[in-house]
């Protein structure tokens, strides 16, 4: 991968849902601002623990996340609520089985 590529963060469709990533990986601009803004980790304790990815590229993703933060909040909010549901689906009693055990 080159050390500065022309287009640090791409969509494309069919990979990582579309949403705006690291180009050349399938690491998510949304996932480098949570831990960024959430988890507030430090653009170099994300390449040590990432350490495929270069702090300059860390660095685009922010740049992009504060220059379309709606968007990228959006998306960061979508897939919690998403995340909810699951965990509210998981945490229901199962069903009764109607089959004899």
């Amino acid at each position: 991968m080159p050390d500065s590529p022309l287009l640090p963060i791409e969509q494309t469709p069919g990979t990582c849902g579309g949403k705006p990533r690291i180009a050349g990986t399938r690491i998510k601009v949304s996932l480098i601002a949570t831990l960024s803004e959430r988890n507030r980790l430090t653009p170099d304790e994300i390449v040590e623990a990432y350490p495929h990815l270069t702090l300059a590229q860390v660095h685009a993703a922010l740049a992009y996340y504060w220059e379309h933060r709606d968007e990228i909040e959006q998306e960061i909010r979508d897939e919690q609520s998403f995340v909810d549901k699951l965990e509210a689906q998981l945490s229901e009693p199962p069903l009764p089985s109607s089959s004899p055990v």
